[in-house]
């Protein structure tokens, strides 16, 4: 077990360069099982625990994966031995479900453990069972284990009930391979829901309007190994972004994709903060005072969940009063009891945070309650008085690659230490 130790008070400034997007390369590497030749050399894979978890899991499966330079991974699904996933790394992270739809888009049954993952709220599966009993596979859960079956898959429309990321990809990946032409409505249209769809393609899929409202899936044979780079992370780049203004600071993030990070740069300005677009690149500037913002949380292009926590730890040192609205996911304010702790005015009416700003937080021991209530208490740290020790951090090593390097070279005294 280990802990971050931070002395607050340092204006963070610098240049920041963001890693891949964890939220695409849990669901890119489970796709590769779709590749019955060839081997998949993929880019730009952020270096955390999801990832070397799914490695695991995809050697358990009897995939040989070599790792290669600079954030590079070579992974060969041709001969895989088994279509049951079943251990220990599969039950511990969330997007070991979309092994479900890899699976059983390549051998038509799949047997998989349900997920675990952050405890932010009920995040059924029950949109993914959906889709896939649509394509035509029989679905049953037993003794915490998903079984799928089918004799074969053929394409047909399904219209999701709620806008999901998880069933949107999970449901392509099982149709690529399907007979047919699947039309799946009312998506998601994330970035890496984008990237996904993408990767696919790269593999010989035929998948068209990923990002809109409507995806159209014509199933192909066979898929093959190919070489693609991850899309950066929104949510990485967003905790910068956010943490320059927090600190009082002035950061770059680079090797990103701008417009995917409209909603933080709207909020930011509209607190008045300055922000600076470059090709790719973005730059947080402090100018003044900050003053509060209402927010509510909502599928892409709205402002994304997994930002809103950071969000609030600003939010709670800015002049007023601001609003949060978490639409996603019901249990998203647990790291408020954190924040607290060190001296924060936030009451929590059901799934709305109101929050009043505070001249100052001071330092604390503190806990990561999940990965990006994790991060939130990290920024609350870089900005409180005195020193603040955060415990559980697993949770934001899920995420966030070596977050305490990231912020020192920013200027910031945070160390990892054994807890």
């Amino acid at each position: 077990m280990e802990k971050l130790i931070i002395e607050g008070g340092t204006s963070l400034k610098g240049e920041v360069d963001i890693n891949g997007a964890k939220n695409a390369a849990v669901a890119i590497l489970p796709a590769t099982v779709l590749a019955s030749k060839g081997k998949c050399i993929i880019e730009n894979i952020p270096d955390i625990e999801d990832i070397q978890c799914l490695k695991r899991i995809i050697s358990d499966l009897g995939g040989k994966i070599q790792t290669l330079e600079d954030n590079s991974i070579e992974i060969d699904a041709s001969n895989l031995t088994t279509y049951e996933a079943c251990t220990e790394d599969v039950r511990k992270m969330r997007a070991s479900y979309y092994l479900d739809g890899a699976l059983l888009g390549r051998f038509k049954k799949a047997k998989v453990d349900l997920p675990g993952g952050c405890p932010i709220g009920v995040r059924p599966i029950d949109q993914h069972i959906k889709g896939f009993e649509a394509l035509g596979a029989h679905v049953s859960i037993e003794h915490g284990t998903v079984i799928l079956t089918a004799e074969k898959l053929v394409g047909t429309s399904i219209f999701f009930d709620v806008v999901s990321v998880g069933a949107t990809i999970n449901v392509m990946l099982a149709a690529v391979l399907a007979e047919g032409v699947t039309t799946l409505e009312n998506v998601a249209k994330e970035p890496h829901v984008v990237d996904v769809a993408n990767f696919l393609n790269s593999m010989g899929a035929d998948i068209k309007g990923a990002g809109t409202d409507v995806i159209r899936i014509k199933g192909v044979e066979e898929l093959s190994g190919c070489n693609y780079s991850v899309i950066p992370d929104q949510i990485e780049a967003a905790t910068f972004m956010i943490a320059a203004a927090a600190t009082k600071g002035d950061i770059t993030v680079t090797n990103v994709i701008p417009k995917h990070l409209e909603p933080i740069s709207a909020k930011l300005a509209e607190m008045g903060a300055e922000v600076i677009q470059g090709d790719d690149s973005v730059r947080v500037r402090y100018k003044g005072t900050l003053k509060g913002v209402n927010i509510k949380t909502l599928p892409y292009p709205g402002f994304p969940t997994d930002a809103q926590q950071t969000m609030c730890t600003l939010l709670s040192v800015v002049e007023g009063r601001s609003l949060i609205t978490e639409t996603i996911y019901e249990a998203r304010h647990k790291h408020v009891d954190e924040l607290k702790k060190m001296g924060a005015n936030i009451k929590v009416e059901g799934r709305t945070a109101i929050i009043d700003g505070v001249d100052k937080l001071t330092g604390a021991i503190v806990k990561a309650t999940d990965l990006r209530a994790g991060a939130a208490m990290v920024i609350a740290g870089l900005i409180a008085e005195g020193t603040t020790q955060v415990y559980n951090i697993e949770h934001i090593d899920r995420g966030y690659p070596h977050i305490e390097k990231k912020f020192s070279k920013l200027g910031a005294n945070i160390s990892r230490v054994d807890a």
